[in-house]
């Protein structure tokens, strides 16, 4: 005797109108996430070094900050 499962999971974007939505939505967040590393940045590079040393930081770790990664 053979058995098929007709069943689907609904999990997930299904068809094109999904697939669509899910592709806006990782756009969205990505223009979300270079604006946010963008404002990072432009702060950090106005201050002096004076201040980043008072921060503990120095020019080169502006831009590790800005991209997200830990510096320690």
């Amino acid at each position: 005797m053979a058995a098929f499962d007709t069943t689907r999971t609904t999990y997930g974007a299904t068809g094109l109108i999904g697939r669509i939505g899910t592709i806006i939505a990782a756009t969205t967040a990505s223009i979300a996430q270079w604006n946010v590393a963008r404002v990072t940045r432009n702060a950090l590079s106005v201050l002096t070094d004076r201040e980043l040393a008072d921060i503990g930081l120095c020019r080169g770790d502006i831009e590790t900050l800005a991209a997200g990664k830990s510096l320690y």
